[in-house]
């Protein structure tokens, strides 16, 4: 089969111009740069961040075998809870945690999400198709995590291609909060969130097609930037797609591993200025503050209440922070991007059929992937006007920023919903309305290719996290940072633990 990547299905071009014409064990669900290269990153005892942990290793005051098999322990301590873990290399990695290593995260233990293909590991697109998809060569984004020296321990859970908010594939089953076993981690880097809120790893690879680095930063309480279109490597070589709303990235706990990591990564082609070292912001900003949903879908009182005193918090930092509604059709918005959205996922069922050799159906398709494709085909007519709409959205967006720095909105509708309310076998309709309230406010940033992230500054009465998405335009990715190192030293969040956290 021709080499798969998300991108290619994740609306590629020849999938949508068609359309537009026409040793590993999978889980199965059970009951640095030097430290202090940015501000220092607070952590509960015993517990270090990646740069931390890098820097250490670095000195001779620890060694990778001995994080790596710390990190080890830890993941068999809460994945028999959490279910994060779709293909576990346990023994590779404390093979390869014996040999030489260099770069700025040398010896680091890490996990991979499952829509990145990392060589000699199984990658299954949270995928009943793709079981024995065994990676031949890394993607470009891992080959800068592997140049770094990370280890990976193996890959973290995914929907299946990605294509929904909450992380319950059938092919290893529902992955869990561990703020609240008995609701969804978010998605589509669920796995990820989960594995590095519980501090498993300080971090973990996470990727962003429509809100899904944020989406489980905000409800597993971890850190999480969507970088700037064009920042980091994204695809594979090739004709990239129409409009290109897919980045790769990380989660994690303290802002300046997430720094770090995105230097390391930055493909500095002379796009965007090279990262350079950062500190707590300085000047003071103009905020807009957009506690709404563009489509007027409901936000939850507990989300509104955590969002109005972050603009609070922000305001006694020194910001100026203006109320601010989005001059944007939402429903048109949403129906166009859902229809991009949903192309992808007929192209990833061509794929899927093509690999396994099987006629696309629920033999190896999750219904929800099937009912997206089926809307695609249905009116497959009408992509090309809305790939003009999207092409034409950057534009719109920016000008959004002509009165303000940065814009304040909530990341999703609510705390974490129930497992099974997004469960990819349950009623097509019934799912799409909760997926379209849930995750309502991060897709316009894939489509402008802005830079976003998710902070996490709040929790519901009832112990739930509750990120704030801090948006700005496409290269803004180092003010954001900065903020985001401000806000972590007024409020810091790395010794607030879940209930279900490593040992």
């Amino acid at each position: 089969m021709t080499r798969f990547t998300r991108r290619s299905a994740l609306l590629g071009g020849s999938a949508l111009t068609a359309l537009a014409a026409c040793g590993q064990k999978t889980a199965v669900p059970e009951a640095a740069p030097p430290a202090g290269a940015e501000a220092p990153a607070p952590s509960a005892p015993g517990r270090m961040d990646g740069t931390a942990m890098a820097a250490a290793i670095a000195a001779g005051d620890t060694t990778s075998q001995e994080q790596v098999a710390a990190a080890i322990a830890r993941a068999e301590s809460v994945n028999g809870q959490l279910n994060a873990i779709a293909t576990e290399t346990f023994e590779q990695a404390r093979a390869e945690a014996l040999l030489p290593m260099t770069g700025a995260f040398a010896g680091v233990p890490t996990f991979i999400k499952d829509l990145l293909d990392w060589k000699g590991t199984q990658t299954l697109w949270g995928s009943r198709a793709f079981r024995g998809n065994i990676a031949a060569d890394d993607s470009p984004f891992a080959e800068k995590w592997r140049s770094a020296g990370v280890v990976s321990l193996g890959k973290s859970t995914s929907p299946e291609m990605g294509l929904t908010s909450s992380t319950e594939p059938l092919v290893t089953g529902a992955t869990r909060n561990p703020w609240d076993l008995s609701r969804i981690p978010g998605g589509s880097s669920g796995g990820a969130a989960a594995l590095v809120a519980a501090r498993v790893v300080p971090f973990a690879h996470a990727s962003d097609g429509g809100g899904s680095i944020r989406i489980p930063a905000s409800t597993c309480g971890v850190f999480g930037l969507k970088p700037s279109r064009g920042q980091l490597p994204s695809r594979e070589a090739g004709v990239p797609p129409p409009v290109d709303i897919s980045v790769n990235h990380a989660v994690t706990i303290s802002v300046r591993d997430s720094i770090n990591l995105f230097r390391m990564a930055q493909i500095n082609d002379g796009t965007f200025a090279p990262l350079g070292n950062l500190t707590p912001l300085a000047r003071r900003l103009r905020i807009g503050y957009a506690p709404e949903s563009v489509s007027g879908t409901p936000v939850a009182p507990e989300t509104r209440a955590a969002l109005d005193e972050v603009a609070q918090l922000c305001r006694d930092l020194g910001h100026e922070v203006t109320d601010f509604k989005p001059p944007l059709n939402g429903a048109e918005f949403t129906d166009r991007f859902l229809l991009y959205w949903a192309a992808g996922a007929a192209a990833f069922a061509e794929q899927a059929s093509a690999y396994s050799g099987k006629p696309i159906g629920p033999d190896i398709l999750e219904p929800w992937t099937l009912g997206l494709a089926a809307r695609a085909q249905a009116r497959r007519a009408e992509m090309p006007e809305t790939v003009g709409y999207l092409l034409a959205f950057e534009q719109q967006y920016n000008a959004w920023f002509d009165s303000m720095d940065l814009m304040l909105s909530p990341v999703t509708g609510s705390p974490a919903v129930p497992i099974g309310e997004q469960a990819p076998d349950g009623d097509f309709d019934t799912v799409m309305e909760s997926v379209l309230n849930f995750a309502a406010f991060t897709a316009p940033m894939n489509v402008s290719g802005a830079a976003s992230m998710s902070v996490p500054l709040s929790w519901s009465p009832s112990g739930l996290p509750i990120g704030s998405l801090f948006s700005g335009k496409k290269g803004d990715d180092a003010l954001l940072f900065e903020l985001a190192l401000e806000l972590e030293a007024a409020r810091p969040w790395a010794d607030r633990l879940p209930g279900v956290v490593a040992s």
